[in-house]
């Protein structure tokens, strides 16, 4: 397969992806339940994929690699396989009817090359599973909500450095995965009003960056219109996040949004250099804007859902969701 899946141009989907459209949200694990894990984007260390699966499995998981997920592209070493074998294993996993959820290794480079040739309809016709990644996988999160309608969860790959490190990382998955009612609203202590106020909404977003460069594909979703978008990303300079934010304003991409929630800001020069840019490029929206949340690339990575209703409380620095993540 070297495009798009046939007949899956703009138009031909259900149309559901959209901040004030229904998506479906999976089923919660339950102990024994069987997760695959792929590699969509870079290459995964051997030593780190061992360590994470070993978690999954102490949570009574049965955690399976998909048969890439250690792959390398024999040219390009910042690629974890050819991208037919990655979107191979992301259909194949999601077809599986034994298969309960699918779990990213780690994040990286890689996803939009892979995205049009995983096969959508396929994917559509498995129904919903849980779909958990962030960074890169951005890309894929935008892909499940615009092509198939569904739920996914912005929470950490398996073999990055957070989740193998930080309790409350893993804790933040463990208790969205099989307790979802537990988790309804998010934000750590950190978290603080950059602009005021109290909006209701649907999440999705991600990484910035991601978001950005999905502007003008075919299938990008048209805006972030009624949404409580989440952002977050990493290593990008202030003016780099300026140029980003710009583009999403220029683009209209941004108007009628209802709220935004901001993640780290890893790597990205001086927080309050960051804060500057963001108070600067989303301040006059006229929205609330919920600071230093804990989701994305920082120390601690909450299990934040997309796709599901809520609210921000800018005052209270929270996101609480109508409904649980997983049903």
């Amino acid at each position: 397969m070297t495009g798009p899946v046939p007949g899956m141009g703009p138009g031909s989907g259900p149309g559901p992806g959209l901040p004030g459209g229904g998506l479906v949200r999976p089923p919660r694990l339950r102990p024994g339940a069987r997760v695959a894990i792929v590699a969509p984007s870079g290459p995964v260390p051997e030593e780190r994929l061992k360590a994470g699966l070993d978690i999954l499995r102490g949570w009574d998981l049965d955690a399976v690699p998909a048969p890439h997920v250690l792959d390398v592209h024999p040219d390009l070493g910042y690629l974890a396989g050819t991208d037919r074998d990655r979107a191979r294993d992301l259909t194949e996993a999601w077809c599986d009817p034994s298969v309960d959820a699918v779990i990213c290794a780690r994040g990286g480079y890689g996803v939009q090359r892979m995205a049009d040739l995983v096969d959508w309809r396929a994917v559509r016709a498995a129904g919903p599973k849980v779909f958990v990644g962030y960074s890169d996988v951005t890309a894929l999160h935008e892909a499940f909500a615009v092509r198939a309608g569904l739920v996914t969860l912005h929470g950490p790959m398996i073999a990055a450095g957070t989740f193998l490190s930080d309790p409350g990382t893993r804790e933040s998955l463990r208790a969205t995965l099989f307790a979802p009612e537990t988790v309804r609203t998010l934000g750590l202590d950190t978290a603080r009003a950059l602009a005021p106020g109290r909006a209701r909404g649907v999440t999705l977003g991600g990484c910035v960056s991601i978001l950005a460069a999905d502007l003008g594909t075919p299938w990008a979703r048209p805006s972030a219109r009624g949404g409580l978008l989440l952002l977050e990303d990493v290593g990008e300079e202030p003016y780099r996040l300026d140029r980003i934010l710009t583009q999403l304003l220029r683009s209209g991409w941004l108007d009628g949004v209802a709220g935004i929630g901001l993640g780290s800001w890893a790597e990205c020069g001086p927080y309050e250099e960051v804060r500057a840019v963001l108070a600067d490029r989303l301040g006059g929206l006229g929205v609330p804007v919920v600071e230093e949340m804990g989701f994305g690339h920082g120390e601690t990575a909450l299990t934040m859902p997309l796709g599901v209703p809520g609210v921000l409380d800018a005052e209270e620095g929270t996101l609480t969701l109508d409904v649980p993540a997983l049903i």
